[in-house]
């Protein structure tokens, strides 16, 4: 359970903010109204965390250390996130651009990530279609697009087609596909081109059926 799907826990860690100085177990329980087995079940799991820190206090005198506890410093890491805002944000900027423009930037954009994104085969093994697909499929799995080779036994080879079967950007592709797609196809022609591929994809059809969405490959002029 995290922070945020616990309202008691957010409410030690709000005892804690407010404190002057590091507090005991007895002490947050005392202010909280709690039974101090129930803040102590709290406050290790805020340790667990990594968002409270406990450490042994020097007595005042005789007697053994005191455990206390503290907040962590730096950025309260249990609120909401909205990463979707963001990029609803950020593609505001191509939005509003000349279609075209945007299209062929999204695209390049979507290249150099798909270069980034994947490791290049090694030098002695030869740049087989197979091969090469089979990078970039793994590849579209580990980011979630659930991917299925198409067409492969027709051409005796590489696949002709590659279905993706869900959108890890869902929301935003529906929203605005003129400019979710295009990243997606650079980033697909920039792993191809990573790992030597003698095929490329072509064209990316958004939503060609209820169910997914159709990437085309085809060989490379120069292979």
């Amino acid at each position: 359970m995290t922070t945020r799907e616990s309202p008691r826990r957010r409410d030690v860690l709000d005892v804690l903010r407010a404190a002057p100085a590091p507090l005991g177990v007895a002490e947050a329980a005392e202010r909280m109204g709690l039974h101090p087995n129930t803040v102590r079940f709290h406050l290790d799991a805020l340790v667990a965390d990594g968002l409270v820190e406990r450490r042994a206090e020097a007595p005042s005198g005789p007697g053994r250390p005191r455990t206390v506890y503290t907040v962590r410093p730096g950025m309260d890491r249990g609120g909401l996130r909205d990463y979707r805002l963001l990029a609803r944000m950020l593609l505001s900027r191509w939005a509003a651009a000349d279609p075209d423009e945007a299209r062929a930037e999204l695209t390049e954009t979507g290249r150099a990530w798909g270069r980034f994104l994947v490791d290049p085969l090694p030098p002695d093994e030869p740049a087989a279609p197979e091969r090469s697909v089979a990078g970039l499929l793994a590849l579209l799995d580990g980011l979630g697009f659930a991917p299925r080779p198409e067409g492969g036994e027709e051409s005796g080879g590489a696949p002709q087609r590659i279905r993706l079967r869900h959108c890890p950007f869902l929301e935003l592709a529906e929203e605005r596909s003129a400019l979710v797609c295009p990243l997606h196809l650079g980033l697909m022609q920039g792993a191809l081109d990573r790992l030597g591929a003698p095929v490329t994809a072509t064209a990316l059809e958004p939503f060609a059926e209820p169910d997914s969405c159709v990437a085309h490959l085809a060989r490379t002029p120069a292979a």
